[in-house]
């Protein structure tokens, strides 16, 4: 077994370690809207959902080289609102062509023709050829470091795409097409495999 003290290296080769063994991981494809109505998306891949009661929705937003802040984490601050569009392999081009460094005054959906479509109980659209979408309010932001923040946010409504959920017992049917996952620098996954495991009764004392 090889031991590696994460103390002992740089925060570089600390992502990139810590980034290869925790696999695959959720993308959230975020859309913000900023103060001038420009609507951003970028995809992020320190993502998950942290509860149901309230539905907690956390995202690692990393900074820029200078610390300054990107347009996702300055929009969501400033507007308090944020959507989490969830991509199929179908949309991993676009998706990743959204995590280029466009000037802050032109919005990715604008400048790669991505379609959007309003949301429902927030004012930041959701990007409308995304399966489902999460409509999130801002409730919290933690910094531990000039590298990224946490932002924690509630989501108040779910966006699906037609016939992908059954509403009376609140079952999603993925099918053949399973969110794409992140793996490592620029790899992603195609989840195509599934198996199903029960957690099994503890047996009986005696």
């Amino acid at each position: 077994m090889t031991t590696i003290d994460l103390d002992a290296l740089s925060p570089r080769d600390r992502y990139k370690l810590l980034c290869a063994v925790v696999i695959p991981r959720p993308v959230a494809w975020v859309t913000t809207t900023g103060p001038d109505g420009i609507v951003n998306a970028a995809p992020f891949s320190f993502f998950n959902v942290f509860g149901a009661d309230p539905a907690l929705i956390i995202l690692g937003l990393e900074r820029r080289l200078d610390g300054g802040r990107k347009d996702t984490a300055a929009n969501i601050s400033a507007g308090g609102e944020f959507v989490v569009s969830i991509a199929t392999p179908d949309l991993a081009e676009s998706m990743v062509a959204t995590a280029a460094a466009y000037p802050s005054d032109r919005g990715e959906p604008d400048a790669l023709g991505l379609e959007l479509a309003p949301s429902q109980r927030v004012s930041v659209p959701r990007l409308a050829a995304a399966p489902v979408a999460l409509e999130c309010r801002h409730r919290l932001t933690l910094n531990f470091s000039p590298e990224r923040e946490i932002v924690i946010g509630e989501a108040v409504a779910l966006s699906a795409r037609e016939g992908l959920i059954d509403t009376d017992r609140m079952h999603v049917s993925w099918g053949a097409e399973l969110p794409i996952a992140r793996l490592y620098a620029d790899r992603y996954a195609r989840l195509e495999e599934t198996g199903r495991h029960a957690i099994p009764e503890p047996e009986p004392r005696t």
